[in-house]
């Protein structure tokens, strides 16, 4: 299992705010004091601009190096364009991992995939997994699907994708909730809607579903956008997760038998790290 990361992504912060370092920071020294796993360690390259610009604008490019805030959720922090960039990396190296055969996951920051083609939102600032799809695409993938179990709606993945020939959007999300959007299923987009405050055995039937749909498309490559925001002391949602839930979702993913590339989206209690240790787990076949 090789786990992409870099101590840069944890060098900016808004007080207060729980899109937070110790994301990655907690994550890190977790999986580094654990012995189960055999791990491999290596920092991402920044994604290319070329690459990038399948999926945003121009104009959404060059106003993340404007330093005013995107909205009351999501700050500018001097230098948010490079972490943002090195984000995307993360997403990139990942499938590339997956494609060679390697276990992954990006364990990077800010988080993708509320970013649209033309705005940056919801803690995040470039589609990361929508940039590794349509990269994946390009280099010659006939089908990817992207797999968002993210307790909020992948809008902006969703936005990006809606419509490409040779990938589909899978998410599974609690409505209502942030942002509002991912009631309905359309074209290559699938929304599979959890009430809040689902018992977790419900939620699972809502996720198996759409492992089954999932598998039926037939991709070449699953890119996961791991969000762990669903867990039971998440204070961002309402939905009662368990860290055995996170590791039935890597272990299922894993089962479908394709490459899987992984990287973190949301997830913002104090038992994070506790919860990707878990899918890492169930990555593994553990």
């Amino acid at each position: 299992m090789t786990i992409i990361t870099d101590e840069r992504c944890t060098t900016y912060h808004s007080p207060g705010h729980p899109e937070r370092p110790f994301r990655v920071t907690g994550s890190v020294k977790k999986l580094k004091a654990q012995t189960e796993l055999k791990l491999d360690w290596l920092k991402p390259e920044p994604a290319p601009e070329a690459k990038v610009r399948r999926a945003h604008s121009a104009n959404h490019f060059q106003r993340l190096a404007e330093p005013h805030d995107f909205d009351g959720d999501t700050a500018y922090h001097d230098g948010i364009r490079d972490h943002a960039l090195h984000s995307a990396g993360g997403a990139l190296k990942a499938v590339e991992l997956a494609k060679a055969g390697t276990p992954n996951f990006s364990l990077l920051r800010p988080p993708g995939h509320h970013a649209t083609r033309e705005r940056a939102m919801g803690f995040c600032y470039l589609g990361s997994v929508a940039i590794a799809a349509l990269e994946a695409k390009a280099a010659g993938a006939k089908k990817v699907a992207v797999f968002d179990f993210d307790v909020h709606h992948g809008n902006g993945t969703e936005d990006i994708l809606a419509r490409q020939n040779g990938v589909a959007f899978f998410s599974i999300h609690q409505h209502p909730a942030y942002p509002g959007t991912g009631t309905k299923s359309f074209d290559n987009c699938h929304n599979y809607i959890a009430r809040p405050n689902l018992p977790r055995e419900d939620y699972r039937k809502i996720a198996e579903r759409a492992f089954a749909e999932l598998k039926a498309y037939g991709p070449e490559l699953v890119i996961v956008s791991a969000g762990f925001d669903a867990y039971a002391g998440d204070p961002l949602c309402n939905q009662k997760l368990s860290a055995d839930d996170f590791r039935w979702f890597g272990k299922t993913v894993a089962g479908l038998g394709m490459p899987v590339a992984s990287a973190m989206e949301g997830g913002y209690s104090d038992e994070l790290p506790d919860l990707v240790f878990a899918y890492l787990r169930g990555l593994l076949g553990k």
